[in-house]
């Protein structure tokens, strides 16, 4: 496929997984070439995914298990980075959060004060163990016109059959019951995960190419100057690139094609 963007001068790879390195419990087709050739050229790296339901090391036990040896630093998720966004934003509340035990435990190591609905800050993450009556109370403090935060935007969450509903489906169940959406989503292609993840990689934010299968997050990034490239192993098809309004700089089926073109440049 055609592509325009030199990967020589690129200072950081980011790298989204779900649909980018693997797909469900199957590690994709290049994705160890890809990750040994960086390693081996000295290119600094790192995972950036917006699923705020696992923590990081859940991520590295999950990669470890794939055959991957990724140190739990290199992870970067939405949950990591809605702790930062809340602790500039909210010095001293307390918060409500919608999501899994891994994101409530990712709140507390960031020192943060949770309680229940009579928070000053609801939170909504995916929540892969939400009942009606988490939907309820947030609900309540949405209504009641305490600040809602999300953690991310994605619809989706891609498996190896298929796709699972994601945050943005609960997003838009929300809005239809109180009429309000988030007041702020952290995660890509947002602005407080760019700040977030400049500040844990410490290069510019021109500096970074992102690498994802979707266009409205992972290729959204390049609103902020970050070079992107689109895998079509995930969500993304090549005839959905007519209609949107993301671009990427590059195109591949697969990130083993990544691994092609970094040689070939």
């Amino acid at each position: 496929m055609e592509h325009k963007l030199n990967l020589q001068q690129v200072k950081c790879f980011l790298m989204d997984m779900d649909g980018t390195i693997y797909l469900g419990n199957r590690l994709l087709h290049g994705a160890q070439e890809w990750l040994a050739l960086l390693k081996e050229r000295q290119v600094a790296f790192y995972f950036l995914t917006n699923n705020s339901s696992r923590s990081r090391v859940e991520y590295a036990e999950k990669f470890q298990r794939l055959g991957l040896d990724i140190p739990e630093e290199k992870i970067f998720t939405s949950g990591e980075a809605t702790t930062i966004y809340l602790r500039k934003a909210f010095p001293g509340a307390s918060f409500y959060v919608v999501g899994t035990p891994p994101l409530v435990k990712e709140f507390d190591r960031h020192g943060l004060t949770l309680t229940g609905p009579e928070a000053d800050v609801a939170v909504l993450g995916f929540d892969t163990t939400l009942t009606y009556e988490k939907l309820w109370h947030l609900c309540d403090m949405v209504v009641a016109g305490k600040p809602y935060i999300a953690t991310h935007p994605d619809i989706n969450c891609p498996t190896e059959t298929g796709f699972k509903p994601d945050i943005g489906s609960m997003i838009e169940l929300v809005a239809t019951s109180t009429g309000r959406r988030p007041d702020v989503i952290v995660g890509k292609p947002y602005a407080p995960i760019v700040d977030a993840l400049a500040e844990k990689t410490g290069f510019a934010v021109a500096e970074h190419c992102m690498i994802g299968d979707r266009l409205y997050t992972d290729i959204a990034l390049g609103q902020w100057g970050i070079a992107t490239t689109l895998v079509l192993s995930g969500e993304t098809k090549a005839e959905d690139l007519a209609d949107s309004e993301f671009k990427p700089d590059l195109v591949v089926r697969g990130i083993a094609e990544m691994a092609d073109i970094f040689q070939k440049q």
